[in-house]
């Protein structure tokens, strides 16, 4: 059920959640995104749950990042804008924003609005130390709208396919768009990812680290590729080699000290 929240009083949406010990960071990676970029922030504040917000300008040739520090001077909300001179990937967007994070937890947010910032509140909602990482499901409920079957959720079905045969652990989306971690946890997983295999390398770590991974479902609007998708099917194949690459690779040594990250959230059983 989701819970009584104001979309304009952090504070009570924190009492609300029960996790005042929560701190958010919302690392946005985006490129070329100046159409959406203005609303995802707006989006993003009202919510009154994001105690941070780092934009990460990957490289893009349109007005994006000016954008967010225009609106982050006209609105007087913190917000860190970090500048690639190169495009490098959503991967490597997200390992640089990563750099800035002070909140005690961090999610990741798509920067055109496929997503809801809405439904952050839903991830935060069930973050306990029962489940410490919370996904954001684009299948659960019925929260696909459009095509039953996209040449997209075939490749997310083939992904969750492996992701079962590989590590024993079943998702309904692999390659979630919001996914909410504790901080030290995502740094110390030392990720390599430059381009979409962000999620298939962070999933498979946290499989193979017997981290419990809790899905919600949350809104989707899919774009198509004419809207300014980017996607690509070889990024498809990326992935499914990240899963393998990562089943056999050794973990980093930080990620294996788990007892430092898994501990109870203040006010939490």
């Amino acid at each position: 059920m989701s819970p009584n929240v104001s979309t304009t009083d952090p504070a009570a949406n924190l009492a609300v959640l029960h996790l005042s010990a929560v701190t958010l960071s919302v690392i946005i990676p985006a490129f070329n995104e100046a159409a959406t970029i203005e609303a995802v922030l707006d989006g993003v504040w009202r919510t009154g749950v994001a105690h941070q917000i780092i934009l990460v300008d990957d490289g893009g040739t349109d007005q994006t990042g000016p954008i967010a520090s225009r609106w982050a001077e006209r609105t007087g909300r913190p917000v860190i804008v970090v500048t690639h001179r190169r495009n490098l990937g959503k991967g490597r967007a997200i390992r640089s924003g990563l750099e800035f994070v002070t909140g005690s937890h961090v999610v990741i947010q798509d920067a055109d609005l496929e997503c809801d910032p809405t439904d952050l509140i839903r991830l935060l909602a069930v973050l306990n130390h029962d489940a410490p990482v919370v996904y954001g499901s684009r299948y659960l409920g019925g929260s696909f709208k459009r095509t039953s079957w996209t040449w997209n959720r075939l490749g997310v079905s083939l992904l969750n396919a492996m992701l079962w045969s590989l590590y024993g652990r079943s998702l309904s989306d692999e390659a979630a768009c919001y996914k909410l971690l504790p901080t030290p946890l995502l740094k110390s997983l030392d990720l390599r990812c430059r381009r979409f295999e962000f999620c298939p390398e962070v999933t498979a770590k946290l499989c193979r680290l017997n981290w419990p991974i809790v899905e919600v479902p949350v809104k989707y609007h899919p774009r198509s590729a004419a809207e300014g998708k980017k996607l690509q099917i070889g990024d498809g194949f990326v992935a499914i080699l990240s899963l393998l690459r990562w089943r056999i690779s050794p973990l980093p040594p930080a990620a294996l000290r788990r007892q430092v990250f898994n501990q109870p959230l203040s006010g939490q059983s």
